[in-house]
């Protein structure tokens, strides 16, 4: 077996969401398994030329719809010098002059009427299985506006903000009571963003931070500690998900012994994981 998928021989493909799918920060965690046709990716973008660079480049297996993602409500975007920095929340002068470098580049430079839609009724969405989401500030709209399509979830990656830079923006507080309402728990970080404190330089790089935390990509997934609300293909998408998109080879085995637990895979599928896992031959 060359993946996790096909060990656990899972009845469909794992279904991907991607709310803000505008490609600034590098490869997004499941490449590994788009690459290896493991998934289905459903990506939104509203911002036209982050869309257009999407569809130009996407592969046979992904989709990108203009949708904003949001409490359903219609609201302004405001379109900021850097595009990665566009949110529905104003910029809070206060917070980006701690940062000289983001300062110009939170500049709103357009503001934009713009109809959201609510996850719960997305009908493009049939299954949702992994969720990635960084839509500055309006991810915990999306959890409480998505509770029925996140109730099939099994893995959540979302930005969050320790040094909030919008007015009103939720903070990793608020979105951490809201994800663990709705069954899920903290697994790891996928990326830690330091940021330098105006007027500290260090070595002439005006980017090189010291201590301060400014945001991160926290995955969360669903309680495995508690794992009797979740159904045996949720097991097997989430176990699919730690392997390829985090190498997270222990929660991947410890849901597989739960799985062989139930009977829902054949005995001696931990032992084929462990050496997969390992790179070696099962036997």
């Amino acid at each position: 077996m060359s993946n996790v998928r096909d060990l656990l021989r899972l009845a469909r493909t794992t279904e991907i969401v991607d709310i803000g799918a505008n490609p600034i920060d590098g490869d997004p965690p499941y490449k590994p398994m788009l690459a290896a046709g493991l998934c289905r990716v459903t990506g939104f973008e509203p911002q036209p030329e982050a869309l257009a660079a999407l569809l130009a480049a996407k592969g046979p297996h992904e989709r990108y719809l203009p949708h904003a993602v949001g409490d359903g409500g219609t609201h302004e975007l405001k379109i900021c010098r850097a595009s990665g920095l566009t949110s529905l929340y104003e910029p809070d002068p206060a917070a980006f002059a701690l940062f000289d470098v983001l300062k110009p580049l939170s500049e709103v430079i357009e503001r934009v009427e713009i109809a959201t839609r609510r996850l719960d009724d997305i009908d493009e969405i049939e299954h949702l299985d992994f969720l990635k989401i960084d839509i500055q500030g309006g991810e915990l709209d999306v959890f409480r506006s998505g509770r029925r399509k996140l109730a099939e979830a099994v893995a959540i990656q979302t930005e969050v903000s320790f040094m909030t830079l919008y007015q009103g923006q939720p903070a990793i507080g608020e979105i951490d009571v809201e994800l663990r309402a709705q069954g899920f728990v903290p697994h790891c970080f996928a990326g830690v963003k330091l940021w330098p404190i105006a007027p500290c330089v260090i070595g002439g790089d005006p980017r090189r931070p010291l201590n301060q935390l400014l945001e991160a990509d926290l995955v969360y997934v669903r309680d495995f500690a508690h794992p009797e609300g979740l159904s045996d293909d949720q097991l097997k998408h989430l176990a699919t998900i730690a392997h390829h998109c985090y190498a997270s080879i222990d929660l991947a085995l410890r849901l597989i012994l739960l799985l062989e637990q139930r009977g829902a895979v054949p005995p001696g599928t931990r032992k084929a994981y462990v050496a997969l896992a390992a790179g070696k031959p099962a036997g």
